[in-house]
């Protein structure tokens, strides 16, 4: 039978080729199914076998499904802005994962037999690899469970699987949907993108929506609550912002740059609001009640983080003199307190290129936050290393250019400091800056500045090359093994405190890129963190998550892309990190 090559390099069969081979491994052991590696013509798609499990209990097996411009034609306009594009490939992954899920797809047999699945997104719009396209075709990643009986091949089931399941789900699906979903994601891009530039332009580091819904639906779910109390900006904060494709502005509450503190009584919704602009740094679907909810894309979560590793961190803005002499210009432990890991973290991020953070009293380390006067007269400035956060949040705007929204409700101590004050009430902001500061003038804190408020904040640093050992025996090990946790070599990566990493496909992306430094040396001495996340943000600009995958032509695995934030965390939270001041 005749065979080209793909633009691969690959051989192309025909779909009967692929159901002969089905045919002629049927009951064979399980290992035999490597033969059906390959790529097939079914007509209106190909369908890529790029990795075969050796087991039925294994990882799935991985398959793309290719499917020509001209039998999904999409809009150049859909396509020539990266944004829209992204906003595309998402609306159609949602499309074949609803798909998926009702297909019912689970066929008979043993370990993962006839088991369908893609990167299922979650509410935020992600860069992802699950589906790709371009004028020429549209690509789409899948994981299927190979279907066997105990260890043995089963034929049919396999068949049923390439020539019935799969087709099914694609004509439910890239076959079916309606080319007016596609302009809708394309104007949802516009929108974001228009107030995006807004927040530029005026200087706002974030804008939540009228109308938005804030709380989500439980601790485990990140969907909207039902009847929650919808958000309404104060008078003083309203703004509008005329948006594409709306022929009314949308009316929100803009934070300025600057030093925003959020108060109000417990469970009024303080963190709620913090929570919502955490997540603002991505954008999110329509119906989820913060699709209107934007953040400056550098704001980070800071937060303490008992135990991590910290590598030669220059620490001295905040800590200084402690006891047996530890030197805090080149810090470096593998348990860091409560004061110390916020204060890494503050520097870290900063280093990184974070312009604004964002701080919730309930995960903060109290020392690190405040120190007030009654404590200062009781504990000498001599016996306390700390300088509290409160002496240096000025300079960090003032010198840095960063901003901090702060989340506080037990210490007026910050209204000294607040360039604006927003109280929460049963869930309704109310802009109580003025107020702030009358109290502030009718009972002054009488506390001293613990330091001269200057604005060094951070020494650039290198991770060198023997940071990566990614060596487990003779193999070299890196694995996303859930949203929080990665594998290398013999160490874990803790990164349940990183709060802004919220899909398991950036954990992976973050072991590929691990991977990827390694592979090609590209750790030295002389580049700095800043260049080094630069320099990988550059890659990905350029060729995509693919540039990164161990194997760029085929199923590159489920990838989304995370923040430098989020890289950068996952570096310096390496147990093997050793790192140089520059």
């Amino acid at each position: 039978m005749a065979l080209c090559l793909t633009l691969e390099g690959r051989e192309i069969g025909s779909m009967q080729v692929l159901k002969n081979k089905l045919k002629k491994i049927d009951g064979k052991g399980y290992k035999a199914y490597k033969d059906i590696q390959g790529t097939y013509d079914f007509d209106q798609f190909k369908i890529a076998i790029d990795y075969v499990q050796g087991d039925p209990f294994a990882s799935p097996s991985k398959i793309r499904i290719i499917v020509p411009g001209k039998i999904h034609p999409l809009k150049i306009e859909w396509l020539d802005n990266k944004q829209r594009k992204i906003y595309i490939e998402d609306c159609l992954l949602r499309e074949i994962a609803s798909k998926i899920e009702i297909s019912k797809n689970r066929g008979k047999g043993s370990g993962k037999s006839g088991l369908i699945m893609i990167d299922k997104p979650g509410q935020e719009i992600l860069d992802r690899t699950a589906v790709t396209m371009t004028k020429d075709e549209t690509t789409i990643c899948l994981s299927l469970g190979l279907p066997a009986n105990g260890r043995k091949i089963n034929g049919r089931e396999a068949e049923k699987l390439f020539f019935d399941t799969i087709p099914s789900i694609l004509k439910a699906s890239i076959f079916s949907i309606k080319k007016e979903r596609y302009d809708q994601a394309a104007m949802l891009a516009d929108q974001h993108q228009a107030i995006r530039e807004e927040m530029k332009k005026q200087g706002w580091i974030a804008f939540v929506a009228n109308g938005s819904i804030l709380p989500r639906e439980s601790g485990i779910s990140n969907r909207p609550m039902k009847d929650a109390v919808s958000f309404k900006s104060p008078k003083e904060n309203e703004v509008g912002i005329k948006i594409p494709h709306q022929g009314n502005e949308v009316i929100g509450m803009a934070i300025k740059k600057g030093i925003t503190l959020i108060v109000g009584g417990g469970y009024h919704g303080k963190s709620t609001l913090l929570q919502a602009l955490e997540r603002g740094v991505y954008h999110h679907i329509r119906q989820d009640g913060r699709e209107f909810v934007l953040t400056d894309p550098n704001a980070v979560k800071i937060r303490a983080e008992d135990g991590r590793q910290i590598s030669n961190v220059d620490i001295t803005a905040f800590i200084n003199d402690l006891p047996q002499k530890k030197d805090t210009r080149k810090f470096t432990t593998e348990n860091a307190s409560g004061s110390t890991s916020q204060a890494a973290n503050v520097v870290e991020c900063i280093e990184a290129g974070a312009t604004t953070l964002l701080i919730d009293e309930d995960t903060s380390a109290t020392n690190f936050m405040i120190r007030d006067k009654r404590m200062q007269s009781l504990v000498a400035k001599d016996k306390e290393p700390i300088t509290p956060f409160i002496d240096k949040i000025k300079a960090l705007y003032n010198q840095q250019a960063v901003s901090t929204i702060f989340v506080m409700g037990g210490s007026g101590e910050y209204f000294d400091v607040a360039d604006q004050v927003i109280m929460m009430d049963e869930y309704r902001p109310l802009d109580v800056t003025n107020e702030a500061n009358e109290i502030a003038e009718k009972y002054p804190s009488n506390r001293g500045a613990d330091q001269e408020n200057k604005g060094d904040f951070y020494h650039s640093r290198c991770f060198l090359p023997s940071s990566l050992r990614l060596d487990h025996g003779k193999k070299k090990r890196v694995q996303a093994k859930s949203l929080s946790h990665i594998l290398m070599g013999r160490s874990l990566i803790e990164l349940d405190q990183v709060e802004q990493l919220v899909d398991t496909s950036q954990t992976r992306t973050l072991a590929e890129i691990l991977r990827y430094l390694e592979r090609k040396s590209i750790l030295n001495e002389k580049l700095s963190l800043n260049e080094l996340l630069d320099q990988i943000e550059a890659l990905l600009d350029k060729d995509g998550l693919q540039g990164i995958a161990f194997h760029p032509t085929e199923h590159p695995g489920d990838l989304a892309r995370p923040r430098r934030h989020e890289i950068a965390a996952c570096l310096n939270r390496m147990r093997s990190a050793t790192v140089k001041q520059l």
